[in-house]
């Protein structure tokens, strides 16, 4: 994991909430983290990592997530034993 990768994930465990994280680095820290990542139908993206599985919407027009994707990023990380 580089220094944008954990700067990312500092991001996502920032309390409150924030928002306007750029969704390519969510995606480029959950591939640092080993996760697959799948395209879906439309926006959907699948993600797998250590056997937890999650869908979230790329956001668009905007690239950048609003604080309930980046709550749901945040819960699928906890979930799959990732904190900061």
């Amino acid at each position: 994991m580089n220094a944008g990768n954990r700067k990312t994930l500092q991001q996502v465990y920032k309390k409150p909430v924030p928002s306007g994280i750029p969704w390519a680095d969510i995606e480029n820290l959950f591939r640092s983290l080993g996760a697959e990542i799948l395209e879906g139908s439309g926006s959907r993206v699948r993600v797998k990592l250590n056997e937890v599985r999650a869908v979230f919407h790329r956001p668009h027009p905007e690239r950048t997530t609003d604080k309930g994707a980046v709550a749901s990023v945040r819960r699928f990380l906890e979930n799959a034993g990732v904190v900061p």
